[in-house]
């Protein structure tokens, strides 16, 4: 049951990821949810786990810009 929660969570974490990386960009409030999903789901898989470290590490080097 707390998978099926966490399937639910990782299609919009996914589409979010999607966006950014199309976009060149991610919102404020996109960079926090992805930063409390990784920070408090110990359920995520490595997969998912490397691909919201990889936004962070765009947001980072300026790949990915940080918008209001």
């Amino acid at each position: 049951m707390v998978r099926s929660i966490s399937n639910k969570a990782g299609v919009g974490i996914q589409a979010v990821l999607e966006r950014a990386l199309a976009q060149g960009c991610i919102s404020r409030r996109e960079h926090l949810q992805l930063t409390s999903v990784i920070l408090g789901n110990q359920w995520l898989t490595e997969d998912e786990r490397r691909q919201i470290n990889r936004i962070f590490d765009y947001v980072q080097t300026g790949r990915l810009k940080l918008v209001d």
